[in-house]
C-alpha cells in the first residue's frame, strides 16, 4: 500500500514535470518577444540546474534497498524522459543563443543601414531597413525607438506611438521612447497625454529636469498657439476690422516691384495695426513672416552691407514690426529667430554704425533675453560666439544704447550655453577690446563700464574664461591703471567701476600663475592705499584682494607687512563687518605664519597674541 502511494506520487511528479517541459518548448517557440525572453531564462536556470545536480551525483555515493521492482521500472523511465527531454531542451535552447546571435549581428547591419538612410533624410528605407532588422530580432528596443523617430519624421504618429509602447516593454526606462511617444501626442494634439511622457522622464531620471522643462514649455506653447489661431479664425470670419486691415496690408506689401519706402510705409503701418496677442497670431497665420523671404527688395534692402537713408529706413520699419509681433509671443518669437536672413544679419545690425539701426535691433534682442525661454531661444538658434564682443563695444556709447547692451549681456551671462561659446573668442577678440575699455575708462560710459566689469566678473565663474584671464599680462596691467586713475577721479561712477575691478580681480585670484605672481607686489601695494579709502565697500574688497594675493609672493607680503598691514588690519577687526573681518584675518594669518616682523608687530599691538604664536 505504502509502495502504491510512493508510485503514484512519483509518477504524479513525473506528469507535471513533463507539462512544465511542454510549456517552455512552447515559449521557446512563442512569437512573444516578453514570453519569448522568460522561457529563454529559465531554460537556462533549467540546464545550470540539471548540470549541478549531475555533479553532485557522481561525487555522492549512494546505496539504495530495492523494495519494488514495479517503481524503479516507473523510476527509470521517468529518469530516460526527462533526460531526454532535457537534452532535447539544451540542444534547443543552444541552436536558438546560437541563432539569436546570428540575428543580433544581422539586426545590428541593418540598423546602422537605417541610421545612415535617416541621416541622409530618407526616412522611408529608414523605416524599411529597420522593420527588417526586427523581423531578425523583435525584442530589440533601440530598432523600436529609431523606427518612431523615423515614423515622426514622415508624420506617422500613431504608427510612432505604437513602436514607443513596443520599446518600453523591452524596456520599461526607456527615456527615449518616452520623449519621442510625447512628441508624437504632441504632433496629434494630445496635450495631456504628451504631459504624462515627458512627467515619465523626469520620474526615471530626475538629472533630466532641463529636458523635462522643455519638452513642457513646447507643449504649453502648442497648445496656446492653437488656442490662438481658433480665435484669430473667429475674428476674421466675424469681419473684426483689425483682423481685415493685417490681412489686406500683408496682401500689399505681397506687391512685388514697389519701391523701398513703399514697403517701408507699409510695414511700419503694419507694426501700428498689431496690438495684442490675437493680430500677432494673424500676423503669423497670414505668412507675414514671408515678407524678407518672399520679396527680394525687402530682403535686398535689409540685408545691404552698406545702406543708404531708404534702406535704413526699410530696416527700423521691419525691426519695429517684429517687436510689435513678438512681443510676448513665444511662438512668433520662435518663427522669426529661425528665419536665414535674420538669424545672419542680427550680429551685423548691432555692428552697422547707424544709431537708429542699433537702438531698435537692441530692443528687440531684449525682448528675448529679458525671460528664460527668450533666452533659450537665443542661445539655441544663433550663433552668440561674437556676441560678447559686439554687446561690450557700447560701452563706448554715450546714450541709452549703452545699457540696452549691458542689459541683454547681464541676461545672456545666466545660460551656461552663452559662457562656453564665449570662450571662443575670448583671448583674441573680447580680452583686447575689455582692456582698452578699462584703460580709457574716463571717456567711456562710465556706469555702463562698471557694469561691463561686473560681467565679465561672473563670467569667472566659467574656469576656462578664468583661467584666459588670469593668464592675460594686459588685462592685469588695464586693472591697476583704472586702480591709479581713481586716486585723481574720484566721481562716484568712477568709484562703481573700481568697486567692480577689486571683485574682478578677487575672482581672477581663485587662479595661481607666473602672471599673478609677477603682479602680486603691484597689486598688494595698490590694495594697501585703499585702505585709506572713505567708501567701506571698497576697502573691504581691497583687503579681500590681499587675501588672495599674498600667498602668491613672499615679496608681496614683505612689502605690505613694511607698510603697517598688521595694525591695518586689527584696527579693522576692531570696527569692519563681518566680511571685512574674514578677509583681515585670513591677511594676518598669511602674514604672521612666514614673516617674523609680522609676528612681532601683532604682539607689540596686543600682548595677549604672543601666546597664540607661542612667544
Amino acid at each position: 500500500m505504502v509502495g502504491d502511494e510512493e508510485q503514484e506520487r512519483d509518477f504524479q511528479r513525473f506528469l507535471r514535470r513533463v507539462d512544465d517541459v511542454a510549456n517552455l518548448v512552447q515559449g521557446l517557440s512563442s512569437t512573444d518577444s516578453a514570453v519569448n525572453a522568460k522561457a529563454i531564462a529559465e531554460a537556462e536556470k533549467r540546464l545550470r540546474d540539471e548540470e549541478t545536480s549531475k555533479e553532485e551525483e557522481r561525487n555522492t555515493a549512494v546505496n539504495r534497498t530495492i523494495i519494488n521492482t514495479r517503481a524503479s521500472d516507473m523510476a527509470n523511465a521517468e529518469a530516460v524522459n526527462a533526460d531526454g527531454f532535457l537534452a532535447m531542451l539544451e540542444k534547443d535552447a543552444k541552436e536558438r543563443a546560437k541563432r539569436r546571435k546570428r540575428n543580433e549581428h544581422l539586426a545590428n547591419a541593418l540598423k546602422e543601414k537605417g541610421n545612415d538612410a535617416f541621416r541622409k533624410g530618407d526616412y522611408v528605407i529608414a523605416i524599411q531597413r529597420y522593420t527588417e532588422g526586427l523581423e531578425k530580432l523583435r525584442d530589440k528596443q533601440e530598432l523600436y525607438t529609431n523606427r518612431a523617430q523615423a515614423y515622426l519624421k514622415v508624420h506617422e504618429y500613431e504608427k510612432a506611438i505604437g513602436d514607443c509602447e513596443w520599446a518600453l516593454k523591452c524596456n520599461e526606462k526607456c527615456i527615449k521612447a518616452y520623449f519621442l511617444m510625447g512628441k508624437a501626442h504632441l504632433s496629434l494634439k494630445h496635450y495631456s497625454e504628451a504631459r504624462q511622457c515627458y512627467e515619465k522622464i523626469l520620474q526615471i531620471n530626475p538629472q533630466k529636469e532641463s529636458l523635462f522643462k522643455d519638452c513642457m514649455n513646447e507643449v504649453n506653447l502648442e497648445e496656446k498657439r492653437i488656442k490662438d489661431e481658433e480665435r484669430a479664425m473667429k475674428e476674421v470670419q466675424s469681419g473684426k476690422l483689425a483682423a481685415l486691415s493685417i490681412k489686406e496690408l500683408l496682401q500689399k506689401l505681397h506687391r512685388p516691384d514697389q519701391s523701398v519706402l513703399y514697403y517701408a510705409g507699409g510695414i511700419r503701418l503694419l507694426a501700428g495695426t498689431v496690438k495684442d496677442c490675437t493680430e500677432q497670431t494673424l500676423f503669423r497665420t497670414n505668412n507675414g513672416f514671408s515678407i524678407l523671404g518672399d520679396n527680394e527688395i525687402v530682403r535686398r534692402g535689409f540685408c545691404a552691407e552698406s545702406k543708404n537713408a531708404a534702406e535704413v529706413d526699410l530696416s527700423v520699419s521691419l525691426l519695429l514690426l517684429w517687436q510689435a509681433v513678438c512681443t510676448g509671443n513665444e511662438e512668433n518669437q520662435r518663427l522669426l529667430l529661425t528665419h536665414p536672413d535674420v538669424n545672419a544679419q542680427l550680429p551685423k545690425l548691432l555692428s552697422s554704425g547707424v544709431s537708429e539701426i542699433q537702438k531698435e535691433t537692441l530692443a528687440l534682442i531684449y525682448l528675448y533675453s529679458e525671460n528664460e525661454n527668450g533666452r533659450r531661444l537665443l542661445v539655441r538658434h544663433l550663433d552668440l560666439t561674437k556676441w560678447l564682443q559686439v554687446l561690450m563695444m557700447f560701452v563706448n556709447s554715450p546714450d541709452a544704447r549703452a545699457s540696452s547692451a549691458i542689459n541683454i549681456l547681464s541676461d545672456l551671462t545666466q545660460e551656461e550655453r552663452f559662457k562656453t561659446q564665449c570662450r571662443v573668442m575670448l583671448s583674441t577678440d573680447v580680452l583686447p577690446l575689455f582692456t582698452q575699455l578699462l584703460t580709457s575708462a574716463k571717456l567711456v560710459n562710465q556706469a555702463a563700464l562698471a557694469r561691463c566689469i561686473g560681467i565679465m566678473g561672473n563670467l569667472c565663474a566659467d574656469v576656462v574664461i578664468r583661467m584666459q584671464m588670469a593668464e592675460c599680462k594686459e588685462c592685469w596691467q588695464a586693472c591697476l591703471k583704472l586702480v591709479d586713475e581713481y586716486f585723481d577721479v574720484s566721481t562716484s561712477k568712477y568709484q562703481e567701476c573700481l568697486f567692480a575691478v577689486l571683485g574682478l580681480m578677487m575672482n581672477l585670484l581663485l587662479e595661481s600663475n607666473v602672471i599673478v605672481q609677477y603682479f602680486a607686489v603691484d597689486i598688494s601695494g595698490r590694495c594697501m592705499s585703499l585702505l585709506r579709502d572713505k567708501d567701506g565697500r571698497i576697502v573691504t574688497r581691497a583687503i579681500g584682494v590681499l587675501s588672495r594675493i599674498l600667498p602668491a609672493s613672499s615679496s608681496a607680503v614683505e612689502e605690505v607687512v613694511k607698510g603697517g598691514v598688521v595694525k591695518k588690519m586689527i584696527k579693522f577687526l576692531k570696527a569692519g563687518g563681518q566680511t571685512t573681518c574674514n578677509y583681515g584675518i585670513k591677511t594676518l594669518s598669511i602674514c604672521t605664519r612666514s614673516n617674523r616682523q609680522a609676528q612681532e608687530d601683532l604682539v607689540k599691538s596686543d600682548k595677549g597674541f604672543a601666546l597664540l604664536l607661542g612667544a
